[in-house]
């Protein structure tokens, strides 16, 4: 087969629509195109003239995986715009809370979105049948995350207690030990998850680019930080974003699309794990060594194999959090804020990469302008130069077998894509 044409609308297992578009001519790639059709959404323009404290309820609803992440970037951003420092017992809640969403979509997506790739299944109900107990394994830790996230923040997505400058409602310490309890047990489901990932054979593909996360001093970074890449040894202050990410726009996609010092970049878990390996907990460093998973890796594919990663890390970070947190007591806080002009910048790792949120308050505390770089519009690119690189390996197969092995590409990296679509400024001349 020394022609063809691939042309898939939409890819499934995904979140939103976007297209693989394939032209092969004498063997030859002639066009490899990844787009993106959806119409654009307007939250950045949606908040504008809003009070402060209603625009984290309003941000959330941009995804219904990713809504904790969006409410904790809005919420840093605000906090700085208004000068407001919050509390250590807040920044814990918050932190176990991300984790609880970190979880949530990273089990969803390697068990039920990735997982029957590499069996050949169109979805995971055969799994059900012929990896019982993994299958098993996997729904109770989504389970638990799911109910990680209600607890915490009020309900599984779109949180309701985490508001600008701390909670509406905190957990009892009898509600924290019954969920350090269940996240202890849960280690042997993570375990069973590791095992069953380890006996995966991933691609055998590489290509060299640029990795950008957060990153701190003390953690593994999802909660704050400043912007880290493999390329550079100099970290950006999130308030400098600009200086290092660059929007950019290609005609056959309604998304931004993001580069830095080179033609792209990837963010993500695979990102995280480049940039932060050496922070991971002691369970997370176990599973990466089971699962053959060593910074720096190149293999986009392995994003799968870094969420498993990162989710044995994000259960026993949970521990350690909830220990501190009983250790303190939880206390309740009187929190006064005053409205006041100002800009503020905030960056959270969620499950798909780096988003920043960036406001500007007047002094009624009204948002005046405001900017959100979304994860998987910064992965875009580095999703179509991937699949550039990729397509000549899978030239000689089936045309089944290449429709499959790029979209397993693409859906390695989990994308998000309703959340990535923006609204396009066209000047016509």
């Amino acid at each position: 087969m020394s022609g063809f044409d691939i042309n898939v609308h939409y890819v499934s297992r995904v979140e939103g629509h976007g297209n693989i578009v394939v032209k092969v001519e004498d063997n030859q790639v002639k066009e490899m195109r990844w787009e993106i059709p959806e119409a654009p959404r307007f939250f950045e323009a949606m908040v504008r003239g809003k009070h402060y404290s209603d625009v984290v309820f309003i941000i959330s609803r941009i995804c219904g995986i990713c809504g904790i992440g969006h409410t904790f970037a809005a919420i840093q951003a605000l906090e700085k715009a208004l000068g407001f420092e919050p509390s250590e017992q807040t920044l814990l809640l918050r932190k176990l809370l991300l984790h609880g969403e970190t979880m949530q979509s990273h089990t969803l997506h390697f068990g039920y979105l990735a997982l029957p790739d590499f069996f050949g299944a169109p979805n995971i109900i055969p799994l059900a049948q012929s990896h019982r107990e993994q299958v098993l394994a996997i729904i109770r830790l989504h389970r638990l995350a799911n109910e990680l996230c209600d607890l915490i923040g009020g309900r599984t997505t779109h949180p309701i207690t985490t508001v600008v400058g701390g909670w509406t409602r905190l957990p009892t310490e009898g509600e924290l030990k019954e969920l350090r309890r269940r996240l202890t047990e849960a280690i042997a489901d993570v375990k069973a998850v590791v095992k069953l990932f380890a006996s995966l054979e991933m691609p055998a593909f590489q290509r060299e680019t640029e990795y950008i996360a957060l990153k701190k001093p003390d953690e593994y970074a999802f909660y704050d930080g400043e912007i880290a890449s493999t390329d550079d040894q100099r970290t950006t202050p999130l308030p400098w974003y600009k200086e290092k990410i660059h929007e950019f726009i290609v005609p056959y996609s309604t998304a931004k699309r993001a580069r830095s010092n080179r033609e792209s970049y990837m963010v993500g878990a695979l990102a995280r794990f480049n940039i932060n390996y050496a922070k991971l907990m002691p369970l997370g460093q176990e599973a990466a060594e089971l699962m053959g998973l060593k910074p720096i890796c190149y293999n986009s594919f392995m994003n799968n194999i870094a969420q498993v990663v990162e989710v044995a890390h994000a259960i026993e970070d949970s521990i350690r959090i909830i220990d501190t947190l009983l250790a303190r007591g939880l206390k309740e806080e009187k929190v006064e804020i005053k409205p006041r002009s100002g800009r503020g910048v905030g960056g959270v790792e969620v499950p798909r990469g780096l988003l920043i949120h960036d406001y500007t308050l007047d002094e009624q505390g009204r948002v005046v302008d405001s900017n959100m770089i979304i994860p998987t519009n910064q992965n875009h690119q580095n999703i179509e130069e991937d699949l550039k690189a990729y397509l000549p390996h899978l030239l000689g197969r089936s045309k089944e077998d290449i429709t499959l092995g790029l979209e397993m590409l693409v859906r390695a990296y989990d994308p998000c894509i309703s959340c990535s679509t923006h609204f396009l400024k066209v000047e016509w001349k």
